[in-house]
């Protein structure tokens, strides 16, 4: 199920991106980013609200660290959409997916925010050069 979870995420991502791009060229580029976080935002509450099993009572535990993640969403979403709107979608999320490959394995190699360490063996870095060399095919202009 988590290769399915993450195929979804990745194909999601993608759309997204390329839907908030063309959302910013009509009305703006942070009066997009505010309509899109809103609608998450209100989505959020009702996913809370219909299938939520938490609590929010015990979120003064939890390291300070983790609630920046509302933040890194605004800067993703702000990032994704310049970042589409300079190069085309293939460049932009095969750059955007290298670069979440190289910061997850930077998190998995030194065991970081609780993270098991995984070694980052010579098979990864090969895995990584590869996919720098797709995206560097897919700009390379003939």
């Amino acid at each position: 199920m988590g290769f399915i979870f993450s195929i979804i995420a990745g194909a999601a991502m993608s759309i997204q991106g390329v839907m908030n791009t063309r959302l910013s060229e009509k009305i703006g580029l942070y009066e997009s980013n505010a309509f899109v976080q809103g609608t998450a935002f209100l989505l959020s509450l009702l996913s809370v609200w219909i299938l939520g099993k938490g609590s929010f009572k015990n979120i003064g535990d939890v390291n300070k660290f983790y609630l920046l993640g509302g933040v890194l969403g605004l800067i993703i979403t702000i990032t994704v959409m310049l970042g589409v709107g300079k190069l085309s979608p293939t460049v932009a999320i095969s750059t955007i997916l290298i670069s979440q490959l190289l910061v997850a394995a930077i998190i998995d190699a030194f065991g970081l925010m609780g993270s098991e360490k995984i070694a980052f063996t010579w098979n990864k870095y090969v895995g990584l050069i590869l996919l720098i060399g797709g995206m560097l095919l897919f700009k390379w202009k003939t």
